[in-house]
């Protein structure tokens, strides 16, 4: 008997298993049929890893705890909390902007019942639209605001309401491609309206708008370039160039702003951000951006601008198709109340991290050093999720040597929490920068383990 087959013979069967003690105590948990998977998909793997000639992870006796594993994973809560130790602050794939504890409690309390259409003043129904609009207006300087699911639909909304079977005159330099493969011009097709593309890829004048006004001509777009950056021989004109000629021609301007920051990027030695205040300020007709990104709160399409014209958003049936619920905006509140009380660089996650000094940074790489081993070594922290492309911040990353840095990459994938870090020149690095506080002794939990 070959050594494979005789592997295979010492594989246990499921009835003997089920009447293990360790079987009976998930059987009280779990139904008799997803036990009974969960040993057949144990005893599947063993199998596997026997006919490819690969030890087998697991002897008979610890059998019972991969069982239990697999059954846990499938009642795991879904998308998983995971540990960014990227650096990169902004992660798209990691859902963005991560939320400020006001936020994450403002959410778990408006999860209830909450006067989400009721006003309590009057006991009568109310708008859904109020919760975040003074807040809004208050921090921009805007007439109004309106809150949707997202920009894209933010932008559709616009076009859709304003501009249906009408032209739209746009930069052709400013003709993005966002997240997910969705393009500029084929949003633009979806709401209806007709994109008239001018100037050059790299250059684009005021006059070349001027030009290409026609009686079917609805509105100018601006759209900030937030995941690309052109370099060189470039110019676009400015917004208020863009405002002021549309006035002149009984046009609107329309400002697709992307990643919505409230605060000033280059105090802490970043690219300068168009902020929303000074679209504001430029005089915009209407403005759109994210909730999720340098706003640093839940995703959102976020539009202000004119009471008028956010009238007719508001009336328009799409409207309600793409509008948010009560945890959005309990969210959105909650991290809008930041900024109005200045604590935004110490309670909003993504400007914390975008403030956090590097001396603070280095010392937290080199208290890990030496808890756990790996040397500190300089690196960059980028922004990411679709702000400030090429901008990045130095940093101080923990590194650790292995001979698998991939394997170990998966390994830190089945912690839990799980940690997501990076490999570069075969060692696995870890960035402070992005670890939040709270999970920092997870952190060093799940790294200590795989060390032992």
């Amino acid at each position: 008997m070959s050594d494979k087959q005789a592997r295979l013979r010492r594989l246990p069967s499921v009835d003997s298993l089920l009447v293990q003690d360790a079987m009976q105590d998930l059987l009280r948990t779990y139904s008799r049929d997803l036990v009974v998977d969960a040993i057949r998909a144990s005893l599947e793997e063993s199998r596997r890893r026997i006919l490819q000639s690969r030890p087998p992870e697991l002897d008979e006796k610890a059998l019972p705890e991969r069982i239990a594993a697999c059954l846990r994973r499938q009642f795991q809560p879904a998308p998983r909390p995971v540990i960014n130790a990227t650096g990169v602050i902004l992660h798209t794939n990691l859902g963005r902007a991560p939320l400020s504890k006001a936020a994450q409690q403002a959410c778990l309390a408006a999860a209830a019942y909450s006067a989400l259409e009721f006003d309590l003043d009057n006991g009568q129904r109310g708008s859904r639209l109020r919760h975040a609009s003074q807040l809004l207006r208050d921090l921009t300087g805007a007439e109004d605001a309106i809150v949707l699911n997202n920009n894209a639909a933010a932008l559709i909304l616009i076009l859709r309401t304003l501009a249906a079977g009408r032209e739209v005159v746009i930069s052709r330099g400013q003709l993005v491609e966002i997240g997910g493969g969705f393009r500029i011009p084929a949003i633009m097709r979806q709401s209806g309206a007709q994109l008239v593309e001018v100037g050059a890829t790299n250059r684009t004048r005021i006059a070349d708008f001027a030009a290409a006004v026609t009686p079917q001509t609805a509105l100018f777009l601006r759209v900030h370039a937030s995941n690309f950056k052109q370099i060189g021989f470039v110019e676009q004109p400015l917004l208020r160039h863009l405002v002021e000629t549309a006035h002149q021609h009984g046009l609107l301007a329309v400002d697709d702003l992307g990643s919505g920051a409230l605060l000033d990027t280059a105090r802490f030695g970043l690219d300068a951000e168009p902020t929303i205040q000074a679209s504001v300020q430029a005089g915009a007709d209407l403005i759109c951006f994210s909730g999720d990104k340098l706003l640093g709160g839940p995703q959102a399409g976020i539009i202000i601008g004119k009471r008028a014209l956010l009238a007719k958003l508001k009336n328009h049936p799409l409207t309600r198709a793409l509008r948010v619920d009560k945890l959005t905006y309990a969210a959105l509140a909650a991290t809008l109340q930041h900024y109005r009380r200045g604590e935004a660089l110490t309670h909003i996650p993504v400007w914390r991290m975008i403030a956090r000094p590097l001396a603070e940074i280095t010392a937290k790489a080199r208290h890990w050093a030496e808890q756990i081993g790996g040397i500190v070594m300089s690196g960059e922290s980028t922004v990411g999720g679709g702000s400030l492309p090429g901008a990045s911040l130095p940093t101080s990353l923990l590194a650790i040597e292995t001979s698998a840095p991939h394997e170990f990459l998966a390994q830190l994938r089945q912690a839990s929490p799980p940690v997501i870090a990076r490999v570069s020149a075969g060692r696995v690095l870890f960035d402070p920068r992005t670890i939040l506080p709270e999970q920092e002794a997870d952190f060093l939990a799940a790294l200590s383990k795989l060390k032992e």
